[in-house]
């Protein structure tokens, strides 16, 4: 997996994202908001995903929408990502767009190396995943969740659910004792994506900084 990095690599708090090659092409864009928006030094590592239905899916399962089933890569890829997690005076947060998102969410259930989570408009219609997070108990202290306003307006009856879904994943994540931040969107799930995640790190970092 290809990385790209931005910011400032001595910075306290580094930011991990999953991205494909949309992400990769507003990259930029993100990083220049998410410094408006945030007074916190960071330093941001990007990863591109090399099968995004695979590489960042926690387990298989059939196809939502096209053809392509999810794998279950995300066991491979988090080792991936946690060796660049090597200095424990930093502060991890973890975070991304749609299946990235989840999978970020999907990674603090695994391992409290990440202090919070900016999952920005996240797949939460993904099968089974709300009943692992009911299952199990989340590792991080703190989750932003995004959704868009026109993103449960479809025709396909799973991608439909995401906003009861993630309805859902709020309380959840809120029994289990985490700091949960919901915020609507305006429009469907491709409309900025790279606004939507730099909102959701800038809320996940000025609320890491003042709570530390």
């Amino acid at each position: 997996m290809k990385k790209y990095y931005y910011g400032n690599p001595s910075a306290p708090v580094v930011l991990i994202q999953m991205i494909d090659e949309h992400d990769l092409e507003h990259m930029d864009n993100e990083v220049s908001m998410i410094r408006e928006n945030s007074a916190t030094d960071f330093f941001l590592i990007a990863i591109r995903a090399n099968v995004w239905n695979h590489d960042l899916s926690p387990w298989n399962a059939p196809p939502v929408f096209g053809k392509v089933n999810f794998g279950d890569g995300a066991k491979d890829t988090l080792p991936e990502i946690l060796n660049l997690c090597p200095d424990k005076s930093k502060t991890y947060l973890i975070g991304g767009y749609s299946l990235a998102g989840l999978f970020a969410i999907w990674a603090s259930y695994q391992t409290d190396i990440f202090t919070g989570v900016a999952a920005a408009s996240p797949s939460m219609w993904f099968p089974g995943f709300l009943e692992y997070m009911k299952e199990h108990n989340i590792l991080t202290n703190a989750v932003y969740l995004s959704l868009g306003d026109k993103e449960a307006k479809t025709k396909n009856p799973v991608i439909a659910t995401v906003s009861d879904k993630i309805s859902e994943a709020r309380d959840c994540l809120s029994k289990q004792g985490c700091s949960c931040h919901f915020e609507w969107n305006p429009g469907n799930h491709f409309k900025d994506s790279d606004i939507r995640t730099a909102k959701a790190f800038s809320w996940l970092m000025n609320k890491v900084n003042y709570t530390l």
